[in-house]
């Protein structure tokens, strides 16, 4: 287990379930050659801007030579172990790992971190999707803990095997924080003890909701009605939802899972294999406890893969995981009312040759109305990218995939692949732009495009808005609905930016246009819009700055000019960091950003753990950040 730590989630998918060589691989580059004249035309459009219409989006010269609205210059790469930004802005560390909650935490230890009995009273570990709250004219946080690196948490273990205390201390840490936090003269701090502040994690109540509660393939036999969870795990991205509540999203939630026994055979079912489901869990929580170990409790991984809705205006409140938007490998939830009224939640599955997702309630909401039902009913589709530059959005309906609803809800992606949905380059966060209706969403890298099917054997050959084979640089496709409303099943696309390197790249690889020697990234990963229409992008890849991603130091935050299509790098992180994570304080004078996983000594030097952390950016003028 120790050797595969410091694999990513995906690869370490890989080394235990190997996708099935890409059989029809003459199609594919066919398919790919037939496509290169049209791909000109794209990857030329996303240096200029874009023209509302019936059509594929054009550019038009005058509106790619107005100047970006940005109110920073462009700063350079760094492969150091702290965090940057540019000049009259400030950075400060707001919460770090093993930081409390509550004034019972013992004080962190920089030698062996946290201790068992305050592990849930204190800030826990790798921090990444994050949204901010007005509560009685408080200041709330909620945020992520997507995972645990073990060698950090709990550096007394060495190769030891792990106990159940340990396996407890992993638990506690991952899942999310929500807590108060308040500016004061030296600038923003948690409030210790606020009766906001509050942990959940791997072992907290949840309530199982909408059209697949009780089904029996989300029964147990500590819960026979299937409809009562214990704790939500792998919180990767987040959404919030315009009636001020907190959508956490469960990721590689098959990592936990496991066989204890490993004399006895296992072989995965259809639906464990599709979604990584076998015998070695990351953690060791089979070890320990049964409901962790798949031939005990083999319904228990169906009970994750959800959106968990959580209130953090009532520490009291049970939250709910809402099996009307699917299950599968949740990024992030991006919520937005359409025209119509109608609540719209895109969703991406983040795994390669998987899919792009949105739900539409079947009801609709209105400032002050009430929201029951509008995340338990309504309709889940699929995204088809089609060549010409339009796309649709197909149904995930009994007729369309030949499964009943509860099985399309817990089998998501086999219910996608039944309806021909496009195998995506890894859809990570999504985000739809306040100001004109559109939606982007960050296809971070596929090394199998073109060469290997994805996890279910469809294949993955070259296609529109994932036109390179083998991609290790990613890109960002944007959508723009039909009638400008986000509920429409018709939609038009293109890609905002292909990420390349102009230094060292050749042909596609170079990147589009609007990527230069002086922003130059790879694996656009999380992104946000800011009330202005700046689209924030970040970045979780290759960090060595060696051979194809010389010049591209380490991840990093950019800001991007969806008219323009400018970018300009604004935040690097230190070395080892995935850059996660994106909120605002109300009057947007301070930007909050995750630093998740460094390498780095951060941020309490050398003789320290790193400790993943949020950090606060400020102008030093005082105006809004952007």
């Amino acid at each position: 287990m120790k050797d595969l730590e410091h694999l990513s989630a995906d690869e370490w998918d890989e080394i235990r379930s190997p996708r099935p060589e890409t059989t029809d691989f003459d199609r594919v580059v066919e398919r790919a050659l037939s496509r290169r004249g049209f791909m000109k035309g794209v990857l030329a459009f996303g240096s200029g801007a874009a023209v509302m219409g019936s059509g594929l989006l054009t550019s038009t010269s005058a509106r790619a030579q107005e100047a970006a609205n940005f109110a920073f210059e462009g700063i350079p790469i760094q492969t150091d172990g702290t965090v940057h930004v540019p000049d009259g802005y400030d950075w400060q560390v707001l919460a770090r790992w093993g930081d409390p909650l509550f004034s019972d935490a013992e004080p962190f230890d920089p030698e062996t971190g946290i201790t068992l009995a305050s592990s849930d009273r204190v800030f826990g570990e790798n921090t990444d999707g994050m949204e901010t709250f007005t509560v009685d004219g408080r200041q709330l946080i909620a945020v992520n803990h997507e995972y645990a690196n073990v060698s950090t948490n709990l550096p007394w273990k060495g190769d030891n095997a792990f106990t159940a205390d340990d396996v407890t201390i992993l638990q506690n840490i991952q899942g999310v924080t929500v807590m108060e936090v308040a500016e004061g003269a030296d600038g923003w701090e948690v409030v210790v003890d606020s009766p906001y502040n509050r942990r959940i994690h791997h072992n907290t109540p949840m309530t199982i909701a909408g059209p697949a509660a009780g089904h029996d393939m989300l029964k147990t036999e500590d819960d026979p009605t299937g409809t009562m969870a214990l704790g939500t795990m792998n919180n990767c991205g987040s959404g919030k939802t315009p009636w001020g509540t907190y959508l956490t999203c469960e990721e590689n939630f098959n990592g936990y899972f496991g066989v204890a026994d490993p004399e006895i055979e296992f072989s995965a079912s259809e639906g464990f294999a599709r979604y990584g489901i076998g015998a070695e869990g990351r953690y060791g929580y089979e070890l320990h406890q049964a409901r962790f170990d798949v031939r005990q409790t083999p319904n228990e991984p169906h009970r994750f893969g959800w959106i968990v809705e959580i209130d953090p205006a009532d520490p009291e409140s049970t939250p709910v995981k809402r099996t009307a938007l699917g299950r599968f490998k949740h990024e992030n939830a991006a919520a937005v009312i359409a025209s119509d009224g109608h609540v719209v939640v895109y969703l991406g599955d983040d795994e390669r040759g998987e899919y792009l997702y949105k739900y539409v309630s079947t009801g609709t909401w209105a400032e002050g109305q009430p929201t029951e039902g509008l995340l338990d009913d309504g309709q889940l589709y699929a995204a088809r990218f089609d060549d010409d530059g339009t796309g649709e959005w197909v149904a995930l309906t009994p007729e369309a995939t030949g499964m009943d609803e509860g099985m399309i809800l817990i089998h998501t992606r086999m219910a996608a692949s039944a309806v021909g949905a496009t195998t995506m380059d890894r859809p990570e966060w999504v985000a739809t732009n306040p100001v004109t209706p559109q939606g982007y969403v960050a296809l971070t890298n596929n090394r199998n495009r073109g060469i290997k099917a994805n996890a279910g054997g469809d294949p993955t050959p070259v296609n529109g808005p994932n036109p390179r084979e083998a991609n290790n640089y990613g890109q960002i496709a944007r959508w723009m609905p039909d009638d400008g409303n986000h509920s429409a099943t018709g939609f038009t696309w293109d890609l905002y930016v292909m990420a390349g390197n102009p230094i060292v790249g050749q042909g596609d690889y170079v990147g589009s246009e609007n990527v230069t020697e002086g922003n130059l990234f790879n694996s656009p990963d999380g992104m946000a819009f800011d009330t202005t229409g700046t689209l924030w992008i970040q970045t979780d890849g290759d960090d060595s700055n060696e051979g194809p991603f010389t010049g591209m130091g380490n991840n990093q935050m950019l800001a991007g000019d969806p008219a323009t299509g400018e970018i300009r790098r604004f935040l690097t992180g230190p070395k080892g960091s995935e850059v996660t994570g994106l909120a605002w304080s109300e009057d947007l004078r301070t930007m909050f950003v995750g630093i998740q996983h460094p390498s780095a000594p951060f941020p309490d030097g050398a003789d320290s753990l790193p400790r993943s952390a949020v950090v606060t950016v400020r102008r030093a003028d005082g105006e809004p950040v952007g």
